[in-house]
């Protein structure tokens, strides 16, 4: 029987991975591209894999009908990597729906 991948698999496999800092600074800029609810999984999958980006949760606030907080899923890296990833999102959302 195979094994149906999700999406706390690809965070605990990207945890275990180290993110590297530059020496200079000590630290590195991380920047968080919020994937809006209901994105298509598999692309999902596809931008954490082509650009690096480490998947994880993270609460915010919703005032839809009452205010609360909702998990939502943020794919966190550098400036660049993140802005690549924003630019693919919205054009393989755009291509899935025009092309179902």
């Amino acid at each position: 029987m195979h094994k149906t991948l999700n999406l706390d698999d690809l965070i605990a496999k990207k945890t275990k991975e180290n993110v590297k800092t530059d020496p200079e600074m000590g630290y590195e800029e991380l920047y968080d591209l919020i994937i809006p609810p209901g994105t298509v999984v598999s692309i999902i999958y596809d931008i954490v894999e082509e650009f690096g980006l480490e998947p994880l949760t993270r609460k915010m606030p919703f005032s839809i009908a009452n205010s609360e907080e909702r998990e939502i899923l943020v794919l966190r890296g550098p400036l660049e990597k993140v802005q690549a990833a924003e630019e693919f999102l919205y054009k393989e959302m755009k291509d899935w729906i025009e092309n179902p």
